[in-house]
């Protein structure tokens, strides 16, 4: 019986070669130039098949005629991108080849994933050829935080979901009326005051600078990168709650524990706003080396559209001052805005207008539409979790939908790439968290990585049944979509 190459997302190429399959053995090793950037990958690609092996596989700087080897090497001879890779697999060898260490482990991942357990408990690799890369730049995943806190060791397991299937952003929702998770130099008491509550008066939590720089250091070795998101110039009762100059009577407000929105807010008019908004972002910016800080921006009800746009332009002029770029909800459209700034696209029972104006002039869609995105969405109305204002999502929902034809009018080069949600009103625990993530996040990863033409549901449907093992090794918490036939 034939292999299933059941990879998620769907390689650019596959093709089997009919030669004999790799197989793990307690020969195996890995091989990898001495490099400094590269022997980290290597220990990674190590350490992920001796997990699966249930043995140690070594390191190596040098082939010396050794069989069974895997093998690591940069390589010219691919289509442009960081992320592009080539693997080739055959018996005694497997060639890992990518242009940069990003590709790599994209590769890495591939190979994880092609790892079957033939008869007699040996674990194979199918002799294939690969050539893979991918669509979009910015394949992310959005964690709410602020509205129930997930300690660093919850969010490893998230990242490791999230470069399982080559997503490559984490973006970090880290503040809002229930809680401020990122403790900041310039302003202690927002997380001395303001961290300990969450929704339904759970308990909080924050992230010191170190835990923020391990996450950062964690995901990077993985391919995945974090973009801190500090909501303003509404969601703020948690920053209210700290410093009450940032009320016009000069009192903090009470803590909140509810899940309604649009209620809080800062005055574009008090001396404490401008330099808060600068301190806080400037601290943010510092303790994060990737290039993209978000200021959210989004469900601010009860503003005036002047002063809106006169603080979405001061929270963009503070990332951009720290040298980041900016990312936003999709009502800072609404704004004038710099070229490059990302525009985070989440509501489509909008006018599309305000964003086909902001893409031609010069603004990036980021594609999180609520209706195909947000995996905090139920699956269906006997789903005990989550919530509903955007309908149901299964898990054919979320892998049925085009992002470059979403906002009609939109030109598909000013569609930066997709990235899904996870919103936690009713999400206490990691359980809960994978229990909406799984399977949704594959859909929502093979939409973000493989071209339109290549992508199948009955294809989809076949590989992604296969992941059950995987996600039960792990111990982790997943829905049985009825649309898939599960390997149990």
């Amino acid at each position: 019986m034939p292999d299933v190459i059941a990879v998620i997302p769907q390689p650019a190429v596959v093709e089997t070669t009919g030669d004999a399959s790799f197989e793990l053995t307690e020969a195996t090793t890995v091989v990898v130039d001495g490099r400094p950037d590269l022997i980290g990958i290597a220990v990674l690609a190590a350490d992920l098949l001796g997990r699966v092996g249930g043995r140690a596989v070594e390191v190596r700087y040098a082939e010396n005629g050794a069989d069974d080897i895997v093998r690591l090497r940069l390589v010219e001879s691919l289509p442009a991108g960081d992320e592009a890779y080539r693997l080739t697999s055959r018996k005694g060898r497997i060639d890992l080849e990518a242009r940069t260490p990003a590709g790599l482990v994209r590769a890495i991942v591939t190979l994880r994933q092609l790892l079957v357990a033939a008869p007699g408990g040996v674990l194979r690799v199918p002799a294939v050829r690969i050539e893979d890369a991918p669509r979009y730049q910015w394949r992310g995943l959005s964690v709410d935080v602020a509205r129930h806190f997930l300690p660093v060791r919850d969010l490893k397991v998230v990242i490791g979901l999230m470069a399982h299937y080559k997503l490559n952003v984490l973006h970090l929702h880290l503040t809002d009326d229930q809680g401020w998770r990122l403790h900041v130099r310039s302003r202690p008491l927002l997380t001395r005051l303001s961290s300990s509550t969450s929704v339904d008066g759970d308990p909080g939590g924050f992230y010191t600078a170190e835990d923020y720089a391990d996450l950062v250091a964690y995901g990077a070795v993985r391919g995945v990168r974090v973009v801190p998101e500090v909501d303003v110039p509404g969601h703020v009762n948690a920053a209210t709650h700290a410093y009450g100059e940032l009320n016009p009577t000069g009192e903090p407000t009470e803590t909140y524990t509810g899940i309604e929105v649009g209620f809080s807010r800062l005055h574009a008019d008090l001396p404490a706003t401008g330099a808060f908004l600068t301190d806080v972002f400037s601290d943010v910016a510092a303790m994060t080396p990737g290039e993209y800080v978000h200021i959210g921006g989004d469900e601010v009800l009860t503003m005036e559209a002047d002063e809106y746009a006169t603080l979405v332009a001061a929270a963009s002029a503070a990332v951009r001052a720290a040298g980041k770029k900016v990312v936003g909800w999709q009502e800072i459209a609404h704004t004038p805005l710099e070229p490059g700034t990302v525009v985070q696209y989440w509501d489509t029972r909008v006018d599309p207008a305000p964003f086909v104006a902001a893409a031609q002039a010069g603004a990036l869609l980021l594609m999180s539409p609520g209706s195909k995105a947000y995996l905090d969405m139920k699956y269906d109305a006997s789903t005990d979790l989550g919530l509903e204002w955007a309908g149901h999502i299964e898990l054919r929902d979320a892998y049925d939908w085009e992002p470059s034809t979403l906002i009609e009018g939109v030109p598909a080069e000013s569609v930066i790439g997709v990235e899904a949600a996870v919103w936690t009103e009713t999400l206490r625990d990691l359980p809960a968290l994978t229990q909406m993530l799984l399977p949704r996040l594959a859909a929502i990863a093979e939409v973000a990585w493989s071209a339109p033409e290549r992508r199948d549901w009955d294809d989809f449907r076949t590989r992604v049944g296969r992941q059950a093992p995987f996600w039960d090794r792990l111990g982790l918490s997943w829905y049985a979509s009825p649309q898939v036939d599960w390997t149990r």
